[in-house]
């Protein structure tokens, strides 16, 4: 996607792939200084751990609990987030979502998690997180000012306009996090799972009278929000999701 936008806007960079384990992580970073680097997308597992080696967190990045893009300014890293930006865009532009003053709920409670109870939260929606483990849901809500919080279990008895799913079940798998019955005819459900394409959930939510945002979106305008950062130019939406589909 990087790579595709760079040659859509005429700019002279390339995007490369680096396979760093947790150990070597303060070493990456260093190399990243010495190179001369300018930027960096930070995947799992690494987004909270390389907040403490950055030189600067910004403030988002800091109420979200994970860096995703780095950017090497005079020598120095600063660390920001770009995935609630992602969660937000792809709602609201793919599925034409309104969010202030929406019922939002959140299954899962990790990195992904907690980019998208905090955009919800920004753009105004009432938000539920529902976790498997219960406890990690409430610590989420109480640290993003989600309305609440409970186990995975409880969205049978829950209304909502929108569902986000951020668990990493239905990865390069036929399964779903939540029972088919559980799905609210009208509502937006939202998958951050993109392989496959169209998981079970989002094939369910369909069959059920609902609006589905393919993981896919996420994905691309997180990534454009990455591009934005570095370049302070307008992302070709259209190129990167181009160059998704291609890969």
């Amino acid at each position: 996607m990087h790579n595709a936008a760079f040659q859509e806007l005429g700019i002279d960079a390339a995007y490369l792939a680096f396979d760093v384990p947790p150990s070597d992580l303060a070493a990456a970073l260093a190399g990243m200084r010495a190179l001369g680097i300018r930027q960096l997308a930070v995947s799992i597992p690494h987004k909270l751990a390389v907040m403490a080696l950055l030189d600067e967190v910004n403030e988002t990045a800091r109420q979200i609990g994970a860096v995703n893009t780095i950017t090497q300014e005079g020598g120095r890293l600063v660390g920001t987030n770009t995935d609630w930006q992602g969660a937000i865009a792809a709602l609201e532009r793919q599925a034409g979502a309104d969010l202030s003053g929406s019922r939002a709920i959140v299954l899962g409670a990790g990195g992904a998690a907690r980019a998208a109870v905090f955009g919800l939260v920004r753009q105004g929606a009432s938000v539920v997180i529902l976790n498997r483990t219960a406890s990690k849901a409430a610590d989420l809500a109480a640290a993003l000012g989600a309305a609440s919080a409970g186990p995975l279990t409880d969205l049978a008895a829950l209304d909502y306009d929108v569902l986000v799913n951020t668990t990493s079940v239905g990865l390069r798998e036929d399964a779903s996090p939540i029972p088919e019955s559980s799905i609210r005819e009208g509502s937006i459900v939202m998958d951050a799972v993109y392989d496959p394409a169209e998981t079970r959930l989002l094939r369910e939510a369909k069959r059920r009278g609902a609006q589905t945002v393919a993981g896919k979106w996420w994905l691309v305008y997180q990534a454009a929000g990455q591009l934005e950062a570095w370049t302070q130019r307008p992302a070709p939406i259209h190129v990167m999701a181009r160059a998704f589909d291609d890969a």
